[in-house]
């Protein structure tokens, strides 16, 4: 992988101008993601004699994915090849989600909670070798929490970030670009209640998140969220930038009952 975070976990590459396919949360929907990416122009071909995905993107373009690869859905070992190898051969990009980081750590050894669809990925890992269970692990480990695109102009993280972090690394930083601001409390379904922060955002930057599904793409004060829920049977949605163009597909099925609400937001 040719683009590694720094070791403050950010990943600054301004002089990548785009075109850029911002991909909101897949949470393990294969089908649906091949589908897009092929909506995308995007050509995707399975080489059996090597294990790998060979991906060619339309003419000076890449994907770049907002994070939550896995859990919940019915696939996400191929999502992970896939990402992988769109990595590998440099037509993508990819931040961390908190789905992501908790697999991390799970394949780490360290004590999660296997509950939120981590039971499922993990259940689908088993028909996978070790090798490829290595390969995981040391692909979300180097994930970074937020990327900086085009001359700062376009920012990606996970579940957003304030103007004033971009750039910036700690461990709250961090957090926030994997889980989002929240109040310290919890909601009705003991969930934790979280701040819209893209309500307060006065940045020059883009910022593309997702995180929280919404039913539709929500433009507010210069940020999207693209998390259009489709593992919930939403749809699945991409951001072209800097046309700000949106390509979505419905999702093929529901394939996971959402604890939380979507949002119900206009578009704009």
């Amino acid at each position: 992988m040719h683009h590694e975070p720094d070791r403050s976990g950010n990943l600054i590459l301004k002089d990548l101008h785009g075109h850029f396919h911002v991909i909101g949360d897949v949470h393990g929907c294969f089908d649906e993601l091949v589908l897009l990416l092929r909506k995308l122009g995007y050509t995707i071909e399975d080489d059996k004699a090597d294990g790998r995905y060979r991906v060619t993107p339309p003419e000076g373009c890449m994907a770049v994915f907002v994070g939550d690869l896995v859990d919940r859905g019915p696939n996400s070992p191929e999502v992970l090849r896939l990402v992988m190898d769109m990595m590998e051969q440099d037509v993508a990009l990819c931040v961390s989600g908190n789905h992501d980081d908790k697999l991390y750590r799970k394949l780490m050894g360290r004590n999660v909670q296997v509950r939120h669809g981590l039971e499922l990925t993990m259940a689908q890992l088993e028909n996978y070798s070790k090798a490829f269970i290595d390969r995981v692990r040391e692909f979300l480990g180097h994930l970074p929490h937020h990327i900086i695109l085009d001359e700062g102009r376009l920012v990606v993280a996970h579940a957003g970030l304030e103007e004033r972090l971009h750039g910036r690394h700690s461990k709250s930083v961090r957090d926030l670009c994997l889980y989002g601001p929240t109040t310290g409390e919890l909601d009705a379904h003991g969930l934790p209640v979280r701040l819209d922060w893209a309500a307060e955002y006065s940045g020059v930057a883009v910022v593309v998140y997702g995180h929280t599904p919404v039913r539709e793409p929500r433009w507010k004060n210069n940020t999207i969220n693209i998390d259009t829920g489709c593992v919930f049977g939403g749809k699945l949605t991409a951001l072209t930038y800097p046309d700000h163009i949106l390509t979505t597909v419905d999702a093929l099925d529901t394939y996971a009952e959402s604890i939380r609400p979507f949002l119900h937001h206009p578009t704009h």
